[in-house]
């Protein structure tokens, strides 16, 4: 028989637990993303007028990532509810673009965890502010395709409304870390320039010096040739002189801003960023308007905490009062590989308690439980360091036998047709007790392994009997057969002898 017709017969439309990742699971995102949370939700989400930090360890399909969709889901909700008080989202989840570039920083034959040995907390601060301040510039020049990164709505009203400080800071930091690829880096800057209404015409006083030196010399050497007077060739070097001295001013400022950019691109070793456009767009600020501002030109975190305080108060003047960062599958990047250890060099630079605690800042971290070991085995320094006890922190994502049931129940209800409301229960022989199966679901401990095992059980029912003599409950030698076939295969994959 088909699985289908075994579902259509207790009023089930799809297939429940035919997906298993909350990215691409549409009965998740579709109906659960709203109705179905962990016993720890309320400790992870926190209050969004209080961005606080979460740090959850959780074993693979525990159902990390689902809690970040939530939290992605509760949030927007919350803007549109609290437009006064919104909370800038920042998804913190692909970190492959950022590892190559950090390893193109350093020799390639050079293996992966020596080169993550020098992956710091700045580059996790600068990997933040890369993908907020490019999703802020997407909404502030309304781009057709933004990234799916960050979330953003600006009020075109608040963005007159900059002032200039507040204009320069965004400029400056779009200058660092505006990442997008949509359009070429200077074109798009100038737009943003235009956009926020920024004279840039003082900075060229030094062009016009330098203009104006170059056309009174030209002058004097046309009318001294029209007056046939050649003696002024024996003195070419004092023209050369007046030049060089008008000029001087504009070329000691490309010269100091080379230096910058260059500063900054070397030291910005997550980002994708040339020294000579930087420089051509760091020429558009005065003296008075960068020196002394914090750039990201040296290996150090202070001037990163100052550049997020920039970037905090920009959106604080755009109607966002906090920030929220979800860090997620951290064991995927490729060049991790699912290593605890290079998950351990990544991660362990953020574990640091100024940062977690960072003012209308809020963590989420969602951890494969591996890490958790090394926690257990780190010193008095690392704790004092990270502080983890403030840190709302779970060391178990773990799921009841109970809360599962009521995971497959609600997935049933989503699937069901209208009007309908079947229940687990209905797929299974009497003989199988409510305890039994509490029982087993408890085995299965998360999510993802419910749903395998329940998909294989659908599979082994329908395989075991014809389309003309069909059965519309599961006997209790297939529930029992399946799940310890399924057991066996969970056992190896814990021990990393199977896919899983």
């Amino acid at each position: 028989m088909r699985i289908q017709q075994l579902l259509e017969h207790h009023h089930v439309i799809r297939n429940p637990f035919a997906e298993e990742d909350a990215q691409t699971d549409p009965v998740f995102k579709d109906f659960c993303i709203e109705s179905t949370y962990h016993p720890a939700w309320d400790k992870v989400y926190g209050d969004p007028r209080e961005p606080a930090t979460a740090v959850v360890f959780g074993e693979k399909g525990s159902g990390k990532t689902a809690m970040r969709l939530q939290i992605v889901r509760r949030l927007a909700q919350h803007n549109r509810r609290t437009p006064e008080g919104r909370v800038f989202v920042i998804e913190y989840d692909d970190f492959n673009p950022f590892l190559d570039r950090f390893r193109e920083r350093f020799l390639r034959h050079r293996g992966i965890d020596r080169v993550l040995a020098h992956w710091k907390l700045w580059d996790h601060i600068d990997a933040i502010l890369s993908l907020g301040v490019t999703g802020l510039v997407d909404a502030i020049l309304e781009v057709k395709h933004p990234g799916a990164t960050v979330d953003v709505k600006v009020d075109p009203e608040r963005v007159d409304a900059l002032d200039r400080h507040q204009s320069r800071d965004l400029l400056l930091l779009a200058a660092c870390y505006d990442q997008s690829t949509a359009e070429t880096f200077k074109g798009r800057w100038h737009r943003l320039r235009r956009r926020l209404h920024f004279g840039t015409w003082r900075s060229h006083w030094d062009l016009a010096v330098g203009i104006g030196g170059t056309v009174v010399v030209a002058a004097i050497v046309v009318a001294l040739l029209t007056n046939a007077q050649w003696g002024w060739l024996a003195h070419f070097w004092i023209y050369l002189s007046l030049l060089a001295v008008a000029w001087a001013p504009r070329l000691w400022r490309m010269v100091r801003r080379g230096i910058l950019a260059v500063g900054i691109a070397s030291h910005l070793r997550v980002g994708n960023r040339q020294s000579n456009p930087l420089r051509q767009v760091l020429m558009h600020f005065t003296s008075a308007e960068i020196d002394g501002q914090p750039l990201p030109n040296k290996d150090r975190s202070d001037d990163r905490y100052e550049l997020l305080c920039k970037f905090q108060g920009i959106l604080q003047a755009l109607g966002y009062s906090g920030i929220a960062v979800l860090v997620d599958r951290v064991d995927e990047p490729y060049l991790v590989n699912g290593s605890p250890e290079l998950m351990k060099a990544l991660l362990w630079p953020m574990l640091d308690n100024k940062f977690l605690k960072h003012p209308g800042l809020g963590l989420k971290l969602m951890l494969p439980v591996e890490l958790l070991r090394f926690v257990e085995r780190e010193d008095r320094e690392f704790y004092q360091r990270a502080r983890l006890d403030k840190q709302n922190m779970i060391t178990s994502f773990a799921w009841s036998g109970e809360s599962l049931y009521d995971v497959a129940n609600a997935r049933m209800q989503a699937c069901a047709e209208d009007g309908a409301s079947p229940r687990l229960r209905d797929l299974l022989a009497d003989s199988v007790s409510d305890q039994r199966l509490i029982e087993a679901m408890r085995s299965l401990r998360v999510p993802r392994h419910l749903f395998k095992f329940m998909y294989r059980l659908l599979v082994a029912h329908a395989n075991a009997h014809r389309e003309g003599e069909p059965a519309w409950q599961i006997a209790p030698e297939t529930f029992e057969a399946t799940l310890a076939l399924y057991q066996r295969d969970q056992d190896a994959a814990d021990r990393g002898l199977s896919a899983g």
